[in-house]
C-alpha cells in the first residue's frame, strides 16, 4: 500500500493508549485500531483534525506516502548485499 499512517509512533510519542485516544476523539477503539494498523481504506478528515487537535501534530505526520516501486527497489538491493 502506498499510504502508511504512523499513528503508532505518534501515540507512543505522546504516551497516549488506544482507548484513551478513542475516547477524546469520539470514535471507537475498533475503528482507531483499524486506523492505527494500516487496514483503514478511508478517514474522514472530522476524524483526522480531532486526532491532530488531541496529539498536537500536523496530518502529515500522520500519514505518508510510501513509493512501493522505491521500496521494492530498495529491498532488492538489501538482499543482494
Amino acid at each position: 500500500m502506498g499510504i502508511k499512517i504512523n499513528l503508532d509512533v505518534l501515540m507512543a510519542q505522546k504516551k497516549i493508549g488506544l482507548v484513551e485516544l478513542a475516547k477524546r476523539v469520539d470514535i471507537t477503539p475498533a475503528n482507531l485500531s483499524i486506523l492505527k494498523n494500516n487496514k483503514a481504506k478511508a478517514i474522514r478528515f472530522s476524524t483526522l483534525e480531532a486526532i491532530c487537535r488531541e496529539l498536537g501534530c500536523q496530518p502529515g505526520e500522520i500519514i505518508e506516502y510510501e513509493d512501493e516501486k522505491q521500496k521494492d527497489e530498495m529491498i532488492l538491493k538489501e538482499k543482494e548485499r
